[in-house]
């Protein structure tokens, strides 16, 4: 059972996520914030798996809530929650640890879908439109601003970095590369590891920042 906090400051959303949810057997909604600081501490109370967060709250926002959660406890898993696809707010949430974003007009199916995601460990963003998200309202600062970190990647690791930025999922990687998909699992484990990320997400807000790759190098159509 995935459990599950909702933290918008409407209720008539929170109330409409709840019918949509709950009646999934393998979900559970176990409690309703209407802000960030709610949201903070009922995520200290109840210890859910997965808490859907709006970024648009009053007090403190969204962004700031997911920062402090995350880093209090890292079990729990964020699901930003945006009006629009294109948000900068989105990719200040995501640089503050949540797992992945979904625009508050989602289907229900991809909302429970998303759910599900990021409580397996991974990013619940669609890999072109987190590229258009990150090359919209990421700046990259120039050589001078590369992490010391990249400086450990081996070549491999830097060439999946780089794939992974421009969108790329491990099977393009794997099908682009010619080698296996458990290699490339293992080669994005290692450079999760040596940059300090813990989702595709983050990764793909380094390689920008560092300006290893830039939006007019992503392939038509991302």
């Amino acid at each position: 059972m995935i459990r599950i906090l909702l933290a918008d400051d409407h209720q008539l959303v929170r109330k409409g996520f709840r019918l949509m949810l709950d009646a999934q057997p393998d979900l559970d909604v176990v409690g309703e914030a209407g802000d960030g600081a709610q949201a903070v501490d009922l995520s200290r109370r109840l210890r859910p798996d997965v808490v859907l967060m709006d970024l648009h709250m009053p007090g403190l926002d969204g962004v700031r809530a997911t920062e402090l959660i995350t880093a209090e406890l890292p079990e729990v898993r964020v699901l930003a929650l945006s009006t629009f696809d294109l948000d900068e707010n989105v990719v200040a949430a995501l640089r503050a640890g949540a797992d992945g974003f979904l625009p508050k007009d989602v289907s229900p199916e991809e909302l429970i879908e998303g759910v599900r995601v990021v409580h397996r460990g991974e990013s619940a963003v669609a890999p072109r439109l987190l590229t258009r998200l990150i090359g919209t309202f990421v700046r990259t600062p120039g050589p001078k601003a590369v992490p010391a970190e990249l400086a450990e990647l081996t070549e491999r690791e830097r060439q999946i970095l780089v794939l992974i930025a421009r969108g790329r999922s491990n099977a393009e990687i794997s099908a682009e590369l010619a080698v296996s998909p458990s290699t490339v699992k293992n080669h994005v484990t290692s450079l999760f590891a040596k940059i300090g990320v813990r989702d595709r997400a983050q990764a793909v807000i380094v390689a920008y920042e560092a300006a290893l790759i830039e939006p007019g190098l992503i392939r038509p159509g991302e």
